[in-house]
């Protein structure tokens, strides 16, 4: 027997059960009779020609390598429904009232800025409520729903809930005080281990125990790029800045590029992301693709 298309109800059953642990629960979460929701999964289980829990008990029913198989898949459909949802609200409903964004503390202000005096000029009716994070935490607000989309830097985690594209990157350049010890010379990797890195740390989970461009085993770890910047311009240290950031800094000779051999052009790569299941209305939508334009 070939499998029929399920219902999209039945979809939304099948995973509320899944969530749940019951069948119990499931109604309960649905506001439906357990009866009800036992004859949605026993249909679907006939369409589909596939057992999806075992019963151990109508209650307390548990996923079979198949339910497993297909929970992934119809994760995917329920996201593809809230997105076409939340897509046409946005259609309907015009602008927002206000746009919430957060974006990667190392996206250069000569990105940022104009793309919001832009915005401002094109919205002048959306208010706007801007965040700035480091690593894990643009994605992390993102996820909790605290902005509407966010601009982020590299990241290994994938995500069903996360929609990403590409938004350019910026260079990382390793950087000292005139003063330092590694200033004016050829450092060695080994040489530059043996002094203080300052490093850009998480202030969530995601990236927790990730490094990204770390050399010495001698660091201290900041959440503010602005205080590593003011440690580095105090001569407490090296490390890797964006260049855009530093770059008048090096002409005025307050900060010296340091010739570190294994420096190879380390490039801060960026993302745009938002929830699958809320996708940016109008106005922020234009903002996050304006800020991902390279």
């Amino acid at each position: 027997m070939e499998p029929r298309n399920p219902t999209l109800d039945q979809i939304q059953v099948f995973l509320a059960i899944a969530e749940a642990g019951s069948f119990t629960a499931a109604a309960a979460k649905l506001n439906r009779a357990t009866s009800v929701v036992s004859y949605a999964i026993t249909n679907l289980e006939a369409q589909l020609g596939v057992r999806l829990f075992t019963r151990a008990g109508a209650s307390r029913p548990r996923l079979t390598e198949a339910g497993r198989a297909i929970l992934s898949d119809s994760r995917g459909i329920a996201l593809a429904r809230d997105g076409l949802i939340a897509k046409a609200r946005g259609l309907t409903q015009g602008l927002e009232a206000e746009v919430s964004l957060v974006v990667d503390v190392m996206l250069p202000a000569k990105r940022l800025v104009p793309a919001l005096d832009e915005f401002a000029r094109k919205f002048p009716t959306v208010s706007l409520r801007l965040r700035v994070e480091a690593l894990g935490a643009v994605s992390q607000t993102v996820m909790d729903r605290l902005a509407a989309f966010g601009i982020s830097g590299p990241l290994p985690m994938e995500s069903d809930l996360l929609t990403r594209g590409p938004a350019g990157a910026v260079k990382l350049i390793p950087v000292a005080a005139p003063d330092h010890p590694l200033a004016g010379v050829k450092v060695s990797a080994a040489l530059a281990r043996g002094h203080i890195q300052l490093v850009l740390t998480d202030r969530s989970t995601l990236t927790q125990g990730r490094d990204f461009g770390v050399l010495s085993v001698k660091s201290w770890r900041l959440a503010d790029l602005g205080a590593k910047h003011a440690l580095l311009l105090a001569g407490l240290g090296w490390g890797n800045m964006p260049k855009p950031m530093v770059s008048d800094d090096i002409k005025r000779g307050r900060l010296v590029r340091l010739e570190i051999e294994s420096d190879s052009d380390l490039s801060y790569r960026f993302h745009s992301l938002y929830r699958s299941d809320t996708p940016p209305g109008p106005a922020a939508y234009w903002l996050m693709e304006r800020l991902s334009q390279s």
